[in-house]
């Protein structure tokens, strides 16, 4: 093995579809949105350079600190339910004492399998003021807390983020359930032996051991939350108003209604950079955790 893994000129050859199909289909639009960025263009005539001007209109854009502020609360809603439930659920499904786990596990993962078309006209339905599901349980409980949750300028957002963060959980459950498994049942033994409940056997063992599994999670909900676009789209147009715009958003409005191509592929640049700063943020802090 060590023989052909030496011969550089060979693993070259092999390795160059690749790289160029990997470079023509990620690399290469990337570098096109970079320099779109520095012009101003319509997507059909005749693009003008402009240099830093559409980033100096971006940074001035009423838009922008919306589209931020909504991004982080989004992320912050996928990942507190996804993660933070998703591994409470995690470890319960996993203890074989559970009766009815496997009906858990597939029940969990139901949602993720629908469209997403489907999902947001359920739950445009359910969060009807007047006859949907949400507001009838309040009533139910005799809870005086009946709400327009899609026309309301602060709570639309977090609405919408759940309804993201309920019909993705499974995937993420998926993850962490493997996770939990992955964990190698000596050291949880070993732990209760030692006079640890189930508990806090999970507390100082196997969700230490999750590490990995934590960081991709949160990779994706983290990302997945600055990006969201579709479910706002679909149930409240970014509305009312501009309220429930994302960077995302903003792109699909200045490229697709307002035809400025130059100006969303510098809002897609800021968009890439915030991913690429998050991911690197989250690997800092696990990294760091892990070598402490």
């Amino acid at each position: 093995m060590n023989k052909y893994l030496g011969n550089k000129p060979a693993l070259a050859l092999f390795l160059l579809p690749a790289l160029l199909l990997y470079s023509v289909i990620l690399i290469y639009p990337v570098l096109q949105t970079v320099l779109r960025s520095f012009y101003d263009w319509d997507g059909l005539s005749t693009a003008t350079f402009t240099g830093l001007a559409n980033y100096r209109e971006l940074f001035s854009d009423p838009l922008l600190s919306t589209s931020l502020k909504n991004g982080l609360l989004f992320a912050i809603v996928l990942a507190v339910f996804q993660i933070g439930l998703g591994t409470i659920l995690a470890l319960v499904c996993a203890n074989p004492q559970i009766r009815g786990r496997k009906l858990l596990k597939t029940a969990y993962f139901i949602p993720v399998v629908l469209s997403v078309t489907v999902v947001c006209q359920l739950w445009i339905a359910m969060y009807d003021p007047t006859n949907g599901l949400v507001n009838k349980l309040f009533e139910l409980l005799h809870i005086p807390y009946r709400q327009n949750w899609l026309s309301s300028p602060t709570q639309s957002i977090i609405a919408i983020a759940f309804v993201n963060a309920w019909q993705f959980m499974g995937y993420q459950f998926s993850l962490l359930y493997a996770g939990v498994k992955a964990v190698p049942e000596d050291y949880f033994e070993a732990a209760t032996i030692d006079g640890c409940g189930k508990w806090r056997a999970h507390f100082h063992v196997t969700l230490p051991l999750m590490r990995e599994t934590f960081k991709f999670c949160f990779t994706i909900a983290i990302t997945s939350g600055i990006g969201a676009f579709v479910q706002m789209l679909i149930m409240t147009n970014g509305g009312p108003g501009t309220t429930n715009y994302t960077l995302t958003f903003m792109i699909y409005r200045y490229a697709f209604m307002e035809s400025n191509y130059g100006y969303a592929c510098a809002v897609s640049v800021l968009l890439v950079m915030i991913s690429l700063v998050a991911t690197l943020v989250i690997n800092k802090v696990f990294d760091r955790g892990q070598n402490a």
